[in-house]
């Protein structure tokens, strides 16, 4: 008996003092703690035409036009016209610079009844950026840009429901010559699956009527970097849901009201922090503000949320649910728009919209106004957009314009 007391208390002993000689170690939390997701080639979320920006950045469930190519090319197969071109301009940090810009060309035609083709080059470019190393030395020149080509088809699967598949090739070019030697242009390939609903015509007491429906996952595809040994970047993909209805007052009058919602299914950014050693002064057994630090044990821990770094595929899913604040900030991550437009005997239109943003995923709260114009087979669209947020949009009083020629008018039937 007395052996075995023995013995409990050496090794009760033995447990203290590896107890005492550990060293304690605490988390420190990362500041600043951003709640936005961050993306490669943001500029694919920059909205490239006039006339989906005036309705507050929408267009997945909008009726068609020429740049559908960009929202939801499942529209191309309800088009009425045999083919159509597109062409827009969008000034970026127009306060700032003149040169940084974003240039769209869309073209379009529908094979038959049912299928449609399409295909369109978005171009981004940052302007010229001079670099000089000394004093000596001669200002060295550089034109950062980023471009995609697409292509989609698209095919009526119904009198009133059509998908579409589009393939998008991307090419991010922002490297640096004679400054980063292992910087190359980034190139990648992404896919757009989406779906549109339009209802037939229908009859009510004092108008006519039309439903709309879409929906759309756009940046289906692998992840990138710019150097070998880079961190490797998400695609923006993005899942839209939109709904409107189309009140056709008579033959001359139309408004449309449309409503949308988006979110990017992409990984949540955990809150993160430093562990460190750290000196218990007052012996509690917790590290209290103040108390000298030590050693750093790990320089990147996970307090909350998800590890982001997984593959795309199994990032899409992980984003509805690893925000570190719960179902709450997952909802803040959804964005929301509303817009309307007036048309009247298809030769001119209003527009007005609003978007929003939470102020946790980026403060992105804007409204928007526009109108376009149509002189036989060429429409001219503007927009310009309004600021509601503390934080400054790069788009902030800035004019948008696109022009479209529709070819081949009354061609086909709607259904």
């Amino acid at each position: 008996m007395k052996k075995s007391i023995l013995a409990l208390t050496c090794f009760l002993f033995i447990i203290n003092i590896n107890a005492q000689t550990e060293p304690l170690t605490t988390v420190i939390p990362d500041t600043p703690d951003s709640r936005v997701i961050t993306t490669g080639v943001p500029f694919l979320l920059i909205t490239p035409d006039a006339r989906a920006a005036a309705m507050g950045d929408m267009g997945v469930a909008t009726s068609m036009d020429p740049f559908s190519q960009q929202w939801n090319p499942s529209k191309y197969a309800f088009s009425t016209d045999q083919q159509g071109v597109g062409i827009s301009y969008t000034p970026y940090l127009s306060k700032l610079v003149k040169d940084i810009f974003l240039g769209n060309l869309t073209y379009y035609n529908k094979l038959n009844e049912r299928s449609a083709f399409a295909a369109s080059l978005r171009y981004f470019s940052l302007g010229d950026i001079e670099f000089v190393q000394d004093e000596f030395s001669q200002a060295l020149i550089q034109r950062p840009n980023e471009f995609t080509i697409d292509v989609s088809y698209a095919l009526k699967l119904s009198e009133q429901f059509a998908m579409s598949v589009a393939m998008r090739y991307l090419r991010s070019d922002l490297k640096l010559n004679g400054f980063d030697a292992d910087a190359t242009a980034a190139n990648t390939f992404g896919v757009d699956i989406s779906g549109y609903y339009q209802s037939e015509e229908e009859a009510y007491s004092s108008f006519n009527g039309r439903t709309r429906l879409g929906f759309a996952i756009q940046n289906l595809g692998p992840k990138f970097k710019y150097t070998d040994g880079g961190v490797e970047n998400f695609q923006p993909t993005t899942l839209r849901l939109g709904g409107g209805f189309d009140f056709i007052l008579d033959e001359y009058n139309k408004i449309s009201l449309t409503g949308e919602i988006t979110k990017l299914l992409v990984p949540t950014p955990p809150i993160t922090g430093v562990e460190r050693e750290y000196t218990d002064e007052n012996g509690n057994g917790e590290y209290d503000d103040g108390e000298p630090l030590g050693a750093v044990v790990d320089d990147y821990v996970i307090i909350s949320g998800k590890d982001p770094d997984v593959t795309f595929i199994k990032g899409i899913f992980q984003s509805f649910g690893d925000a570190p604040g719960g179902f709450s900030e997952e909802l803040q991550e959804f964005t929301w728009a509303l817009g309307a437009e007036y048309v009247y005997q298809d030769s001119f239109a209003f527009r007005t919209g609003y978007f929003h943003e939470s102020e946790e995923k980026g403060a992105r709260q804007f409204f928007a106004i526009g109108a376009g114009f149509k002189f036989n087979v060429v429409k001219i669209d503007l927009s310009y957009l309004f600021s509601a947020s503390k934080v400054q949009s790069p788009l902030e009083n800035t004019l948008r314009f696109s022009l479209s020629f529709n070819l081949g008018a009354g061609t086909y039937s709607e259904y």
